[in-house]
């Protein structure tokens, strides 16, 4: 895994709280939970674990300055109809909270959403329920971009696996390997639970989401 130090570059505001450390090379890892986003202008790894999750990998090539989230919509309540129209409002809440909250960060550092380089991964279907969320996840993150007039220039999504994800801001280069079924039931009760989370918390804007 590696251990925390204290001789890492300082964080860009806002972003105290993401763990990071160095791995056994010394580079700079900054490890990245369900509901996270974070941006950087140094030489890091962004790392995380995705199931049902989506995670949009974003940076400005002009400036070296990128960036990952960590999100995942709610589903539909279960209360016999299960359509996802039932928790569209609050699922586009979430989702848009991450993305813009991401982009936004990126943006304020210099250049202009033409700079950007998009690419998404996750979305997997590893939980068990009617309503596929993780094809639901990766749905409202390309329409959202889509929207935004940005385009997805690569991307590993949908299937059954899980994936860890590392990505490399300054070069834009992404390491995904997909997970076995041992690590899948890991990723599925650590998912479940923050799903669990977001069905019982109010609507985002009413909360703090990161």
């Amino acid at each position: 895994m590696g251990v925390l130090s204290t001789d890492l570059p300082r964080s860009l505001p806002g972003f105290e709280s993401i763990r990071r450390y160095r791995n056994a090379t010394g580079q700079i890892i900054a490890k990245l939970l369900p509901g996270d986003f974070y941006v950087t202008e140094a030489d890091e790894v962004l790392d995380t674990v995705l199931g049902s999750c989506v995670s949009a990998c974003i940076r400005n090539p002009r400036t070296s300055i990128g960036g990952m989230n960590h999100f995942m919509l709610p589903r539909p309540s279960g209360n016999g109809n299960d359509t996802w129209g039932s928790v569209a409002g609050t699922a586009t809440r979430y989702g848009s909270a991450s993305m813009e909250q991401l982009i936004n960060r990126i943006l304020k550092a210099g250049g202009s959403r033409t700079d950007l380089e998009v690419k998404i991964f996750g979305g997997g279907r590893v939980l068990s329920s009617l309503t596929d969320v993780g094809n639901h996840n990766v749905q409202f993150v390309r329409e959202f971009l889509k929207a935004e007039g940005l385009r997805v220039s690569s991307e590993d999504v949908g299937e059954t696996c899980p994936r860890h994800v590392q990505y490399f801001p300054q070069t834009g280069r992404v390491r995904v390997r997909h997970l076995n079924s041992q690590q899948t039931r890991d990723v599925v009760s650590h998912e479940q639970k923050y799903l669990s989370g977001l069905e019982k918390a109010p609507v985002a804007g009413e909360i703090d989401l990161f």
